[in-house]
C-alpha cells in the first residue's frame, strides 16, 4: 500500500494535529516505512506458534500477575493532597482536557 500526502493529512486531522507542509512531506516516507515493516511481519509463518499473553513470560509469571487482592488502608485525603499544586474541596484540580467545542 502506497502512502499519500493526503492520507497523512487525514491522519493528522483525526489526531487533531497540525503540521507544516515540510513536516507533512517528511511523514509520508516515515508512514510508508512503518507500513512496509508491518507487511514484513505479515509474511512470517506463525503456524504452530502458541499465542502468549505477554512477550516476556517468566517461569513464575503467574505468581505476579494473578496475585490475590488485599484490602489495605489508603492515604488520608489531606496527606494525598499535600503536594498538589491546585487542591480544592478534597479533590485534585486539573486543567480541562476534553474540548467539546467542535461537536
Amino acid at each position: 500500500m502506497k502512502v499519500t500526502r493526503e492520507e497523512v493529512i487525514k491522519i493528522a486531522e483525526l489526531a487533531k494535529l497540525s503540521f507544516s507542509a515540510e513536516d507533512l512531506d517528511g511523514f509520508v516516507p516515515q508512514f510508508q516505512s512503518i507500513l512496509n515493516y508491518v507487511n514484513q511481519l505479515n509474511e512470517i509463518d506463525i503456524a504452530g506458534i502458541e499465542p502468549t499473553s505477554h512477550v516476556s513470560l517468566a517461569d513464575d509469571f503467574e505468581k505476579y500477575s494473578y496475585r490475590p487482592d488485599r484490602v489495605e488502608a489508603s492515604l488520608p485525603v489531606e496527606e494525598s493532597l499535600q503536594g498538589a499544586p491546585d487542591a480544592g474541596d478534597g479533590h485534585f484540580r486539573v486543567p480541562k482536557v476534553i474540548d467539546t467545542s467542535n461537536q
